[in-house]
C-alpha cells in the first residue's frame, strides 16, 4: 500500500539523535498507531515499549535485535519485527524511509 486515507495525524514531530531520525505519528482508520519517518546514515539504538513492525519503504539498513549477535540486512520493501520491552541497533547505510506499526 502506497498511502493511508482518513488518518488522524499528530502534529508534533518525533525527533531523535539530533534530528538524524524523524517521524510523524498517526492513527489509522482501524485505531492502530503508526509512524512514518526518515533515518539519515548512522548507527542508532532504539528501545521499544510495544511490539513493533518496522517496514523499510526505501533504503538499506542492518539490524541487530537485543539478545542476538546477528546483523540482518533490510532493503526496499522488507520488514522486521521487534518484541515489546526490547531494543534493537540499526546501521543505516543509505538515507532510509520507514513505516513503524505499533502492535498491541
Amino acid at each position: 500500500m502506497g498511502s493511508f486515507k482518513s488518518v488522524e495525524l499528530v502534529k508534533k514531530a518525533n525527533i531523535y539523535f539530533g534530528g538524524n531520525v524523524t517521524s510523524r505519528t498517526f492513527i489509522d482508520l482501524d485505531g492502530s498507531k503508526k509512524s512514518l519517518g526518515i533515518m539519515m546514515v548512522g548507527t542508532y539504538t532504539f528501545g521499544t515499549n510495544e511490539a513493533e513492525l518496522m517496514e523499510i519503504i526505501s533504503g538499506d539498513v542492518e539490524v541487530k535485535l537485543k539478545d542476538s549477535n546477528e546483523w540482518k540486512r533490510y532493503t526496499d520493501g522488507s520488514s522486521f519485527s521487534v518484541p515489546e520491552n526490547s531494543s534493537f541497533e540499526i546501521k543505516v547505510k543509505t538515507i532510509s524511509d520507514y513505516c513503524c506499526s505499533y502492535i498491541k
